[in-house]
């Protein structure tokens, strides 16, 4: 798995590319802690080329999800395919953390 990362007027962009899963959760999960390490509190996850993701890399997801709302911040999960939202859909995380369709409408929903 791949993971890009940049910070752009106030919001943190981690892209992911490849599998969230057992094998990568733990340097998903290393990336982000980096992040919570500073003061951000705007937090976008672009899943466009995320291809699979397991429980390993829900549970990564919702970490980042309850530090957010521990911070009083925003986070986003945007363009999603059709077998990762259907994970969300099906684990109940999906309504639970915002799912945007694409990265310009979650930059909206978290400015």
């Amino acid at each position: 798995m791949e993971i890009d990362q940049k910070e752009e007027n106030g919001i943190v962009f981690i892209a992911f590319k490849g599998r969230l899963d057992g094998t990568s959760a733990p340097e998903a999960e290393e990336t982000i802690n980096t992040i919570f390490k500073g003061e951000s509190n705007r937090l976008l996850f672009d899943f466009e080329f995320l291809e699979y993701l397991s429980s390993a890399g829900l549970r990564v997801i919702l970490g980042a999800a309850k530090e957010m709302k521990r911070r009083d911040g925003k986070f986003v999960l945007c363009a999603l395919n059709s077998y990762v939202k259907e994970v969300f859909e099906v684990s109940g995380f999906g309504a639970i953390i915002p799912i945007a369709d694409s990265v310009e409408s979650g930059i909206k929903e978290i400015s």
